[in-house]
């Protein structure tokens, strides 16, 4: 398994036109043979205790009007796809409090993963501020995941 490394998303990434003054955005990497896709199919396939967080935000968040479709996809989908080509997969919303977006991003045999966030009011500023600890844990944990799958593809490929 690679090391996590906390670094900038790649300036290559269309994430970056997004981004203004003031904005948070963080950046992970690994190396790893995934693609784009496959690093996003297995770093946001959330382990169930993440999905126990989300599910208990849920429930905080819904008296407040934002945002809580757990559906994977088409128009409820909580994390909907803005942008994919070979390279990149980007997928987020926009909600009254903050916008944001996931990037996961395949880069010199390395995945990046950057999330990005534009708060639209106080209250994504105190959202994003009592996420933030629970975030970097499922940050972290997905990028673990991928590294180790990305390390079973390469010890696949080398043995085949």
């Amino acid at each position: 398994m690679s090391k996590i490394e906390k670094c900038p998303l790649p300036r290559a990434s269309a994430l970056w036109q997004s981004v203004q003054p003031e904005d948070f955005i963080d950046g992970y990497a690994v190396q790893s043979s995934l693609s784009a896709r496959d690093a996003a199919d297995i770093g946001l396939s959330m382990p169930k205790w993440a999905g126990t967080l989300l599910a208990l935000r849920n429930r905080i968040v819904r008296p407040l009007g934002l945002k809580t479709e757990v559906s994977n996809t088409g128009e409820g989908a909580i994390f909907p796809i803005t942008h994919e080509d070979a390279q990149e997969l980007i997928l987020g919303t926009d909600d009254s409090h903050l916008n944001f977006r996931i990037c996961v991003r395949r880069e010199d045999g390395r995945i990046h993963m950057a999330t990005w966030v534009h708060r639209n009011n106080w209250i994504g500023r105190v959202y994003l501020m009592v996420v933030m600890p629970f975030h970097i844990l499922i940050v972290r944990d997905a990028m673990r995941r991928i590294s180790r799958a990305g390390t079973r593809t390469m010890a696949s490929a080398s043995n085949g």
